[in-house]
């Protein structure tokens, strides 16, 4: 079954550097695009950042230029390098893969990053 597995989550001082990893299995990781998703308290979730099969990434406007995704195909395994942390950035980060049109959806159980000013 599919399975997707974060860590990586924690707390750090603001400016500060985390990086999270999302093990993937159950399904062939290297043609899947994958996504990160966050959900701070009171919010909904948003879409971070997202990575397609050839490594083509976009982000969302508030993380530009200080998180990078990334994907190691060999290891089944994508990466959210997150630098210049703000408090803002505060949430239960997760890892997501999807198929339009089909019920291919699936969750990770979250990581928790907490950035204190």
């Amino acid at each position: 079954q599919v399975q997707l597995v974060e860590s990586g989550g924690g707390s750090v001082q603001a400016g500060g550097s985390l990086r999270l990893s999302c093990a993937a299995s159950g399904f062939i990781f290297s043609i899947q695009p994958m996504d990160w998703y966050r959900q701070a308290p009171g919010k909904q979730r948003e879409l971070v950042a997202r990575i397609t099969s050839g490594g083509a990434t976009t982000y969302t406007g508030a993380v530009k230029g200080r998180f990078t995704i990334s994907r190691d195909n060999a290891k089944n395994t994508m990466y959210l390098q997150m630098s210049s942390l703000r408090p803002e950035d505060t949430a239960v980060y997760y890892c997501h893969c999807s198929r339009v049109r089909t019920s291919f959806d699936y969750w990770g159980q979250g990581t928790q990053v907490t950035v204190s000013s």
